[in-house]
């Protein structure tokens, strides 16, 4: 079976309102139309690949032919359909540029429903309350039976080609044309990642800042004082030596978010000679972090740690140590990763007289 995937990449994007049209725009170091053709080469599921534009672009890829667009989206795609018309294409999957985060996954669900159907279009359901303005006013709708259509949508070429050439108005997507003409569509659920970017806002989520910051803590190893890791106390016979409780991990993370915000150091909100701090536990030193976080309107991407000892080992208590951090800093435990990493008997810690942390942070404006 012989299909090609089209991509849309001529329009003039005039809710985007930016000097560059959106899909040239840089997202992730490379222009947004990049992203779905790079998905749909490294899905191996297309003979040919078109890309129909008004601006040229420098043909990089094998098995990419680039065709000009026209003034209108489906003026674009019928002239992808009369490009393609003898090269023996049996299926078209039509995507917009705009959706950058096109996935494989979705792209072989479309190909599999195309067995059985000659046209397959992904959708999502709404989310909120929907209305409808008419003459006489304000009517609700069901919102279970509200569709918002997505690309690719896939089509039986031969039969596309046939209802473009009698088509004569204006259509926003090619299921238009089978709604019109009362032909059956194959509905399959998409993904919620796969939105379009349409104004600059949109863009601004999508892209959205992301920022680093890397901690690290070690303390000394002494008797007669409770080990407290990760904001747990951890049976133990030694506790670690320190102004506060001395967990490692909590020092680590808060000098890793204060690093990603470029807001100094934990030294610089818990000064070490001063008494008001003495004997803080650690996840209440994490409180006014947590609050200049939200404040400035971040959030927690992930966090990775390195806890570095000999003992305890790691693989006894990572799962109550992440459930704690998961509470303290109010984010999915899958968002947090704990490793165990020893140092082969060497120095301080191999002695067993130290543990030492450190916390890769990620954040997003």
């Amino acid at each position: 079976m012989r299909d090609c995937f089209i991509l849309l990449c001529a329009g003039k994007s005039k809710r985007f309102k930016s000097k560059i049209n959106k899909q040239f725009i840089k997202y992730k170091n490379r222009p947004l139309f990049e992203h779905s053709l790079q998905t749909a080469l490294d899905s191996k599921l297309f003979k040919k690949i078109l890309v129909v534009s008004n601006r040229k672009i420098k043909k990089n890829y094998k098995n990419v032919d680039i065709i000009k667009g026209g003034k209108e989206r489906h003026n674009s795609t019928k002239n992808a359909l009369i490009y393609l018309k003898n090269k023996k294409i049996r299926n078209v999957f039509i995507h917009d540029a705009a959706r950058p985060n096109l996935s494989i996954n979705l792209l072989k669900k479309l190909k599999n429903q195309l067995k059985k159907n000659s046209a397959v279009v992904p959708y999502l359901n709404s989310e909120n309350s929907v209305k409808l303005k008419i003459n006489t006013g304000i009517k609700n709708l069901k919102r279970d039976k509200v569709l918002f259509t997505q690309t690719p949508q896939c089509f039986n070429f031969e039969e596309l080609f046939n209802l473009y050439k009698i088509n004569k108005e204006k259509i926003t997507d090619e299921a238009s044309l089978y709604i019109n003409r009362n032909k059956k569509i194959k509905f399959i659920l998409g993904e919620k990642k796969n939105f379009k970017i349409t104004t600059l806002d949109d863009f601004k989520i999508l892209n959205s800042d992301k920022y680093y910051g890397i901690g690290f803590d070690i303390h000394r190893l002494i008797k007669n004082k409770n080990l407290y890791l990760g904001g747990i106390k951890i049976p133990f016979h030694s506790g670690l030596k320190g102004h506060s409780d001395g967990d490692v991990i909590l020092h680590a993370i808060i000098d890793g978010l204060l690093g990603a915000m470029r807001k100094n150091d934990i030294g610089s909100l818990y000064p070490s000679n001063t008494k008001k701090f003495k004997n803080i536990r650690s996840k209440n030193m994490l409180l006014p972090v947590l609050e200049t976080l939200n404040y400035n309107n971040f959030t927690i991407n992930n966090i990775d740690i390195n806890l570095i000892c000999e003992e305890p080992k790691v693989s006894k208590i990572r799962n109550k140590i992440i459930n704690s951090i998961s509470n303290l800093l109010s984010i999915n435990k899958n968002l947090i990763n704990l490793k165990g990493k020893t140092v082969e008997k060497l120095g301080i810690i191999g002695k067993e007289k130290a543990i030492a942390c450190e916390a890769i942070c990620s954040i997003s404006k």
